[in-house]
């Protein structure tokens, strides 16, 4: 008995059913019976509805806002899978929150990135797979915990060449990081888009001087955009302030037009009606956290545009059943890292 083979069972907590729904349909199953609630007081109610003994258990839920329900909630969840014996435990937070908090900027605050680590390994989780974490040492805060950190380009990559890049014709393309840290993204995408036989393409880097986070003062590029289409490169937005003042100064300077591609989609407060307003032509996103709906913004704001014109949704679901597969059968997931994943 002890050496018969565990099985494994796919179970989502509430932030992004969603997507939890289309990973399951890539793996041809069905999603495990979980309730995941909320008690009158605000309190997480969870509740299992099957056996997971001696079972290898992956749990997606993304720490998305409202993020502290969303993290305790898998922070529970993680516990009540280890109280009923499950072989394993493998944690996917396609969206990390805290993530942007990686380091000590000031005096006296914490680091959350590492905190949260730190939180999820007493949890018990044996392994992380998240999608394009903010910065490459997060992976170092879980001492114990394997970590995969996988990348959405490609996906967005062939989407790109299929949708965007034939309107271009033959004019030049540049790809365009939003600051210097991100360089190495924008320089994988580059290489994905050249070896899918986009010609000409060149790297540029904005440096901005900010006067408060998220807000942007000036900016100056680093590399030649005019009379090139420019794709923006990131990981995530936020207000998209900031990304929608480095389209506008990109299109002053001679870009031909500018679009964006963007893991997780945050889009917190004025920024559905920021990209409704900006010179964006197309806003690529994942679909790591829940976009809202026409019927959760005012009818007549630039909010309408944004959605029905300009975001576009490239699901990360089969990359997440890949890589699902891999880790439970034991198999390399490192071609997931690369471009050209099968």
């Amino acid at each position: 008995i002890e050496n018969a083979p565990a099985s494994y069972k796919l179970f989502a907590g509430s932030s992004n059913p969603q997507l939890a729904a289309r990973v399951a349909e890539q793996l041809g199953m069905e999603l495990g019976k979980a309730t995941t609630g909320r008690f009158n007081d605000g309190e997480c109610n969870i509740q299992l509805g099957e056996n997971v003994r001696n079972t290898h258990v992956f749990i997606i839920q993304s720490t998305c806002p409202p993020v502290n329900d969303t993290l305790m909630e898998l922070f529970l969840l993680v516990r009540c899978f280890r109280r009923a014996s499950a072989r394993t435990v493998t944690a996917i937070v396609p969206y990390f929150g805290y993530a942007r908090q990686d380091r000590k900027t000031t005096a006296r605050v914490p680091i959350s990135a590492s905190d949260v680590a730190m939180l999820l390994e007493a949890a018990g989780v044996d392994r992380m797979l998240s999608l394009d974490l903010h910065c490459g040492q997060i992976q170092g805060f879980f001492h114990h915990a394997p970590v995969d950190n996988l990348h959405c380009f490609v996906e967005h990559v062939p989407y790109i060449v299929k949708e965007v890049v034939p309107v271009y014709g033959d004019n030049p393309v540049a790809v365009v990081s939003p600051d210097a840290g991100g360089v190495a993204r924008a320089k994988m995408f580059m290489e994905a888009l050249s070896s899918m036989n986009v010609q000409n393409i060149s790297l540029a880097i904005t440096i901005k001087h900010r006067r408060a986070a998220g807000e942007v003062e000036a900016m100056n590029i680093v590399g030649e955009i005019k009379g090139k289409h420019c794709i923006i490169v990131d990981d995530m937005i936020d207000t998209a302030g900031t990304l929608c003042k480095s389209a506008d100064s990109l299109r002053e300077m001679g870009a031909l037009s500018v679009s964006a591609c963007v893991t997780h989609a945050l889009f917190s407060g004025p920024a559905l009606d920021r990209i409704g307003k900006s010179s964006l032509m197309n806003v690529i996103v994942s679909d790591t956290i829940p976009l809202k709906g026409l019927d959760e913004v005012a009818p007549d704001s630039p909010a309408v545009v944004a959605i029905k014109e300009k975001i576009k949704v490239v699901s990360s679901a089969r990359l997440l059943g890949q890589a699902i597969r891999s880790i439970n059968s034991g198999t390399s997931v490192s071609s997931l890292f690369s471009f050209g994943a099968k």
